[in-house]
């Protein structure tokens, strides 16, 4: 099943997202490389392609799980959460209706 996840950056995260970023792209590599990964990218703070200063206020990854559980466990393990970039992910089931 589909699982969206969405991580909430802390406040000035810039600096400790740039620290994490290769190991949170490897997992997701990881996930694209098995065929699960639907979508995965920032939320940039303001209405703009390369936010600057203003940074990221979260991320969004839809993927595949074999359930809910193992969706959190892989949230809680991303290297956003250990780095103190994200305070949170939200997880929760998602269902694709489009493309």
């Amino acid at each position: 099943m589909l699982y969206m996840i969405l991580g909430r950056d802390a406040e000035d995260s810039l600096e400790r997202r740039a620290t994490a970023r290769e190991p949170h792209l490897a997992r997701l590599r990881a996930l694209a490389d098995e065929g699960r990964l639907i979508v995965a990218g920032p939320l940039p703070g303001i209405d703009a392609e390369d936010p600057g200063p203003a940074g990221f206020e979260g991320s969004l990854v839809v993927a595949e799980f074999d359930d809910l559980a193992a969706a959190r466990a892989w949230a809680d393990a991303d290297p956003y959460i250990q780095s103190g970039a994200w305070t949170g992910a939200e997880v929760k089931p998602f269902k694709m209706v489009l493309p």
